[in-house]
């Protein structure tokens, strides 16, 4: 936890005082009924008492002000907060090894229908992007908070050839940070901000591969641009590591999963990795990470609950004051 405000935090110092005075409050009491000269005087001023329940509420009183001070310094934490803004761009690997069909009907089918789904499960208010890669990558859909043409590119997808997991990547990151930018209509955008982590957007990449990446920048060195902007990048993996021949457009292909790669991609941006073995497990991972999107967390200021929780504290010291003593503290 860590305070906006910190030098509130100088009048805890009433904590303590006030414990102090109501101490001495306390012995005075019991001092001046002593200078009764009569017993039954002194017991009727003093009495058995209600004991250490006297003291129940003035202890409540005294938690409530604590937490109002902490309060006041506007403390911040980092807690789960739903996210219903925000941008996802999903770049999915092309390349001719998606027509195999260990996957029902075929790798590319069953992924589209996954991503269509994924995309009409999330909030209105978040934007969806679409960049697809086999040599090269390009990017299909600029980020919008518009489901059809996010969908018609997804629709529009078809086996290419090669595997550019780096280059998919490295689009992807571009699209965000140009949809971050300052646009006007005619006009070019402005400069990509810098990828210092001083200004991360708000935003995921979730990355589909079926292969191992031969040709592009290395995927962990774009990864750790986005690592470096806060970025995370969920990646997917369809296919084994151990491989399989293919034959795609009359000749064999050998394809391997390169699990490694995706997994050092995910782990280095603080997401995940999933494997995904057949259409079920591929539809069930878009349809987890639909809802990990939901809730993220996040650096928030909690001072609406400590001062809640104040409020609850002394309303139960009036409680037990009125209850018990028929009085307030």
């Amino acid at each position: 936890m860590t305070f906006q405000w910190p030098i509130a935090l100088a009048l805890l110092i009433l904590v303590p005082l006030l414990a102090g005075l109501y101490v001495w409050m306390q012995t005075r009491r019991r001092k001046y009924a002593l200078q009764y000269a009569s017993v039954s005087l002194v017991q009727q001023a003093v009495g058995n008492g209600p004991g250490v329940r006297r003291h129940v509420p003035a202890v409540l009183y005294l938690l409530a002000l604590t937490a109002m001070v902490f309060a006041l310094a506007r403390p911040t934490a980092t807690i789960p907060v739903a996210q219903n803004t925000g941008t996802v761009i999903l770049s999915i690997d092309v390349s001719g090894s998606m027509q195999a069909e260990d996957v029902d009907p075929n790798r590319m089918e069953a992924t589209k229908q996954a991503v269509r789904e994924f995309v009409e499960n999330q909030p209105r208010g978040v934007k969806i992007g679409i960049v697809t890669f086999s040599d090269f990558a390009a990017l299909v859909a600029p980020p919008t908070r518009e489901r059809k043409p996010v969908l018609d590119a997804i629709n529009r997808m078809r086996p290419q050839r090669g595997t550019n997991i780096g280059s998919g990547l490295q689009v992807a990151l571009d699209a965000i940070y140009e949809d971050g930018g300052d646009f006007a209509p005619g006009a070019a955008p402005t400069p990509t901000p810098p990828r210092d982590g001083s200004r991360p957007p708000a935003a995921t990449i979730v990355l589909l591969s079926d292969g191992q990446s031969n040709t592009g920048p290395p995927p962990l060195r774009v990864a750790e641009e986005a690592q470096t902007a806060g970025i995370k990048v969920y990646t997917i993996g369809i296919g084994t590591p151990e491989g399989t021949i293919l034959q795609i457009q009359g000749r064999n292909v050998f394809t391997r999963l390169d699990e490694e790669t995706l997994q050092g991609v995910a782990e280095l941006t603080d997401a995940r990795y999933f494997a995904a073995a057949d259409e079920g497990e591929l539809r069930q991972i878009y349809d987890d990470l639909a809802r990990e999107r939901l809730i993220e967390d996040e650096e928030t200021e909690i001072t609406f609950l400590l001062t809640g929780l104040a409020m609850l504290i002394s309303i139960a010291a009036g409680g037990l004051g009125l209850l018990w003593f028929n009085r307030l503290p």
